[in-house]
């Protein structure tokens, strides 16, 4: 029986499913690995499957080894607002920037890299961390008539959460595939993301109701 594919105004947005998110990376996200099969078979599903990418130049400044004197999973006030600073992770042409060798990525329409910029930091595939600079996905996939977003990867409570809420805001229909996804927790960050979401119209689905 050949698999329900959804049509061409729906897509799939798979997030930064990468080597610094899994076990063994640099910023390795509990069971990040284990969504890789399930995407792989969400991914047939869908006519359209986007791919996000975390793609930080050395010395990013989200990055504690750039700021003297702190850690990791600090939080410090910049320019743009309060950012938590993270392990070096998802540096330009490295291996942890790669996606996962595991993950099927030979039918995405689309990578959108993120996180580019080396003074701003880019949780959402939708908008940077200043709330003002557009990847431009929003405009690509309203080009192409999409209306309705599923949302897996990684991590549930950071860079899923923000871009689901963000899709919302563009004026999308959004579901996150809770199962396909995995979390950091970092002081009950999933549970104020799954609140955010919720107050933001995003739908949670698993993956056996889409």
């Amino acid at each position: 029986m050949p698999l329900k594919r959804y049509g061409a105004d729906c897509a799939l947005i798979v997030v930064d499913v990468q080597n610094s998110f899994c076990p063994g990376g640099a910023l390795a996200v509990p069971g990040g690995d284990e969504v890789v099969p399930l995407i792989n078979h969400l991914s047939l599903l869908f006519e359209n499957v986007v791919l996000t990418q975390d793609w930080h130049p050395a010395g990013h400044i989200s990055f504690a080894g750039s700021h003297p004197g702190s850690q990791p999973f600090q939080s410090v006030e910049l320019p743009y607002g309060r950012q938590t600073l993270w392990p070096e992770h998802c540096v330009q042409d490295s291996v942890g920037a790669d996606f996962h060798p595991k993950l099927e990525i030979q039918h995405a329409r689309l990578i959108v890299r993120k996180g580019c910029n080396p003074l701003v930091d880019s949780y959402s595939a939708f908008v940077e961390a200043d709330r003002a600079t557009r990847t431009g996905l929003a405009g690509y996939l309203q080009e192409r008539g999409v209306k309705r977003l599923w949302l897996a990867g990684l991590a549930t409570d950071f860079c899923v959460a923000w871009s689901a809420i963000d899709a919302c805001a563009a004026g999308f229909d959004t579901t996150v595939i809770e199962d396909a996804c995995r979390a950091i927790d970092i002081d009950g960050s999933l549970s104020d993301a799954w609140l955010q979401m919720r107050q933001a119209g995003v739908k949670r689905l698993r993956s056996d109701e889409v």
